[in-house]
């Protein structure tokens, strides 16, 4: 086993902490507060190529690998979750579906654009009433021939007013259940879609998070994605490689809180030592950084079989379930170092442990990744 990065995959983890450092960092605090993620640092990630870094680069994208994206992520995360939470939907979930399942047409006309930031998507599957439990799509696209006229709802959905193009999961034969889903790209400003409130969000309070409501939206045939019924199966092998963008959110928001508190570490005193001295802050120290790394092998294990074309399903849940589980535990700990500061947002430590959560809920709850680790290790 070679746990040894490239020369090009170190440079990619130095160029995305450099950004996040000298770009991301200075008005964090700020964006979390006016949940607001500015329209200039966005563009700024669409030219450094964080937006589209696996696309093939006759699409404009960074033709780089899954490990050179993990890398990039981790770093982004220890700064700015909202950020990185951007930056995963338009690579995991919208570059690499449309890239691997939709037409020339397709690429040429939405991919070139979503993959250089020119452009931002959203993968929008979510409803009120399906979240976990994804087959139960109330969102319908009747086949009208040339066109599907699509109505319904989604929720809790990435880039919502930021985005241009959505990729929208809808039911058209309900009695074929989940074969019956199609996916469409969505254009905004299409006539009847309406992007609808903005949550009020506990983490990640940059990235804005919208309900997206269509009311006799008229989706040309065209911008179907693969075969008829093809929706749901589409959306479930995105997900997959979109478990391992969000495991190395969590990944980094953990070793962000690791960084944050060991250096807190060195220049705090009590009792007229730095408390690194004390055991009890040493010890914790000692947990969280090796729970870190335990995290970070599964995430570029499971970015590795996917560069090496293994199936990865078992990996990727594996990592996003741990890893998000560590970004949680991690970051307490690390509010928990720094003591009554940690409870300020000067110190970060307790923005970061809002935006830990989340990492437990989207693109699969723990809940979901047990079954899914459970279902391939029963499975003959």
């Amino acid at each position: 086993m070679n746990f040894q990065l490239t020369e090009e995959q170190l440079a990619v983890k130095e160029a995305a902490r450099d950004f996040a450092q000298t770009e991301l960092l200075p008005g964090v605090i700020e964006r979390d507060n006016a949940q607001k993620f500015p329209a200039e640092l966005a563009a700024k990630m669409g030219e450094m190529g964080f937006m589209g870094m696996m696309v093939d680069p006759k699409y404009g994208g960074g033709g780089m690998d899954s490990v050179s994206y993990v890398l990039a992520m981790e770093e982004i995360s220890k700064v700015d979750a909202s950020a990185s939470v951007m930056m995963s939907v338009n690579n995991s979930l919208v570059c690499w579906g449309l890239e691997k399942y939709g037409t020339e047409e397709q690429k040429q006309k939405y991919l070139t654009k979503l993959s250089t930031g020119e452009l931002i998507g959203a993968f929008c599957l979510s409803e009120p009433e399906a979240g976990s439990d994804a087959t139960s799509q109330r969102t319908t696209a009747e086949d009208m021939g040339s066109f599907y006229l699509l109505n319904g709802n989604k929720n809790w959905i990435t880039n919502g007013e930021r985005a241009s193009v959505y990729l929208v999961m809808a039911q058209t034969d309900r009695e074929k259940g989940h074969k019956g889903i199609n996916c469409l790209i969505v254009e905004k400003g299409m006539e009847g879609f309406v992007v609808g409130k903005k949550e009020d969000k506990m983490g990640i309070r940059g990235s804005d998070t919208h309900s997206l409501n269509f009311n006799d939206v008229k989706v040309p045939k065209e911008n179907r994605i693969g075969e008829d019924g093809f929706g749901f199966k589409f959306a479930m092998n995105t997900l997959n490689g979109g478990r391992i963008g969000i495991a190395a959110q969590a990944l980094g928001i953990a070793a962000g809180a690791v960084e944050l508190a060991v250096q807190y570490s060195k220049e705090r005193k009590s009792f007229g030592k730095p408390i690194h001295q004390h055991q009890g802050i040493a010890f914790k120290l000692a947990e969280m950084a090796t729970k870190v790394e335990a995290a970070r092998n599964l995430v570029y294990r499971a970015a590795w079989m996917k560069d090496e074309g293994m199936d990865y399903t078992q990996a990727a849940a594996m990592a996003k379930l741990y890893a998000s589980e560590v970004a949680m535990e991690v970051s307490t700990e690390a509010v928990q170092v720094h003591g009554g500061y940690g409870f300020v947002k000067e110190y970060h430590v307790e923005r970061l442990m809002r935006d830990a959560k989340i990492t437990q809920i989207y693109e699969g709850t723990s809940e979901i990744q047990k079954i899914v680790i459970s279902r391939t290790l029963t499975k003959d």
